[in-house]
């Protein structure tokens, strides 16, 4: 009599399905999972990639006030704001070693105005912009010299080889309503 019981196989069937059925359950759990977190990363892929795209506009108005030389009376976009023009000034148009308690460090706080010099707004973004290094070249201050210089008798003309500027420039770019919505770009700018 014990061996017929050992050998029944009733309530086998209702086993078996109720481990397939558990299988099948963490695999839809696993599969909501999954995608619920792909819309997380995707929205935050969203998110900062428009931060991203924010940072480089303010990285374009950048280059086109390293343009003017630091001309801050003929910027004509409202949006631009230069914190200081003259200590600007004095960083664009001078070495690092030149700039006489001007502050180069990399960090931009956006509470404190003297950590950054451009600001500029852009829809829901506020760009911060700061020149954080200046290589001093030759071909920014004057181009005088390219048409007329030193002749050497009887050889002709010697130009003098152009020399760019070299800027580091550091940019934080962060949504107006919500902080954490930011980019940070760093850039090398020879001009």
């Amino acid at each position: 009599m014990i061996m017929k019981t050992l050998r029944n196989e009733k309530g086998f069937a209702l086993g078996f399905v109720l481990i397939l059925s558990v299988i099948g359950l963490l695999m839809t759990l696993a599969m909501m999972i999954m995608v619920s977190r792909g819309g997380y990363v995707s929205g935050q892929q969203r998110m900062f990639r428009s931060a991203v795209e924010a940072g480089m506009g303010g990285v374009e108005s950048m280059f086109h006030i390293l343009d003017l030389r630091g001309n801050t009376a003929a910027i004509t976009l409202s949006t631009i704001d230069v914190q200081n023009s003259v200590a600007f000034g004095n960083k664009i148009n001078r070495a690092t070693s030149a700039w006489a308690g001007l502050d180069n460090v990399l960090t931009i706080n956006p509470s404190n105005a003297s950590s950054y010099d451009v600001r500029v707004d852009l829809g829901m973004y506020r760009v911060f912009i700061k020149v954080a290094d200046t290589v001093e070249g030759n071909s920014a201050a004057d181009e005088g010299l390219i048409k007329s210089g030193v002749v050497n008798s009887g050889a002709g003309e010697i130009t003098v080889p152009s020399v760019p500027y070299l800027y580091t420039i550091e940019v934080l770019s962060q949504n107006r309503i919500n902080v954490n919505e930011r980019s940070r770009i760093s850039v090398l700018y020879q001009y």
